[in-house]
């Protein structure tokens, strides 16, 4: 497959990257990384925010707050210190599921998952200049996310991974090149992800990456994230 021509439908030809702001589209999906959070995996310790600051200043600039045993209470201000510092890298911000968090921080959209409000709804109430993010696991997910109006999806677990163990098998690297072939969105491998398998990643025609232990739990962060974004971009 031609990864230029399969990316060149979905990235606008503007060179922001992050958040788009000053004029730019703030629904391009300019970012090849895409981190998501989880701070009960981080190592014996770590710290959640320090972690995800040094990401930002390493050069992610697209991040999922994706803390599912938090109440609303509990999640608000974390996305409100997690805003204040992508604000400052030019990062994006998508909140997990959580429409009213994502409103109330003013964040850059949301991820919606399979027991998320249906896609049309959040579109409704986040208006059209916020991104939305579905996640899937077939081609007939991402077709209902595109007919929907996604902005972009996940697609896997294509790795088997303790977070997506609830998710069942991995759906593995014949059925990301398969989704990868169809996707009319920006599509982001999930699930396993790590430095070692990039190259495998991209021969089956995959460019973007969603990975949360490869990041946030590497030893050396700005290395795994040098590596990656030498790979990715």
């Amino acid at each position: 497959m031609n990864h230029s021509q399969h990316d060149n439908a979905r990235l606008s030809p503007s060179p922001l990257t992050g958040e788009g702001r000053g004029g730019g589209d703030t629904r391009s999906v300019n970012f090849h990384l895409y981190l998501i959070t989880d701070r009960l995996s981080l190592p014996a310790g770590r710290e959640l925010l320090p972690t995800l600051e040094a990401a930002l200043d390493s050069g992610v600039r697209a991040i999922q707050l994706r803390e599912k045993d938090l109440p609303a209470a509990a999640l608000l201000p974390l996305a409100q210190e997690l805003r204040s510092l992508t604000r400052r890298y030019g990062a994006r911000l998508l909140i997990n599921d959580r429409i009213d968090v994502a409103l109330a921080v003013d964040a850059c959209g949301v991820h919606l998952g399979g027991h998320s409000l249906p896609t049309t709804v959040a579109r409704r109430l986040l208006g059209p200049e916020k991104l939305i993010g579905v996640s899937t696991h077939s081609s007939d997910e991402i077709r209902r996310a595109t007919d929907e109006g996604a902005d972009f999806v996940t697609f896997g677990p294509v790795y088997a991974t303790a977070s997506k163990l609830p998710m069942g098998d991995p759906v593995g690297l014949v059925a990301l090149e398969a989704a990868c072939a169809v996707s009319p969105l920006p599509l982001f491998a999930l699930g396993g992800i790590r430095v070692e398998r990039l190259a495998e990643i991209d021969s089956a025609g995959c460019t973007r990456v969603a990975c949360i232990g490869a990041i946030q739990n590497a030893h050396d962060l700005p290395q795994a994230l040098s590596y990656f974004q030498s790979r990715m971009y």
